[in-house]
């Protein structure tokens, strides 16, 4: 079930790069990765690099923390559209980028 949007989120990026280009993707990762936390919201990011036996690809995932869903869709409506074409525009077809939203979620 959805969050009602005053919970805490982890947004989550999953990018698969051209192994021949990891090196420069990563640079500008680092830099993106801190625009974002700079945005309102955003409260902290991990990156891991995914297992993977397909040498010419590298896995990566982002968690982003943000405070609540409804920061999220701040950022989904104003910033993500600019900050995603940044990405395209320097790296074109030598990335791919799925997303999801993981919701807090209590087990009782």
């Amino acid at each position: 079930m959805p969050s009602s949007g005053n919970h805490p989120v982890i947004y989550e990026v999953n990018v698969s790069v051209d192994a021949t280009i990891i090196d420069a993707y990563q640079a500008w990762l680092k830099t993106h990765i801190a625009e974002i936390l700079a945005l309102p919201g955003f409260t902290g990011a991990m990156l891991y690099r995914v297992d993977t036996t397909d040498v010419a690809r590298v896995e990566l995932c982002v968690h982003y923390q943000l405070l609540s869903e409804a920061h999220l869709q701040r950022y989904l409506e104003e910033h993500a559209p600019r900050l995603r074409a940044d990405g395209i525009a320097r790296f074109g077809a030598h990335f791919q980028a799925t997303r999801r939203i993981l919701h807090t979620h209590v087990l009782s």
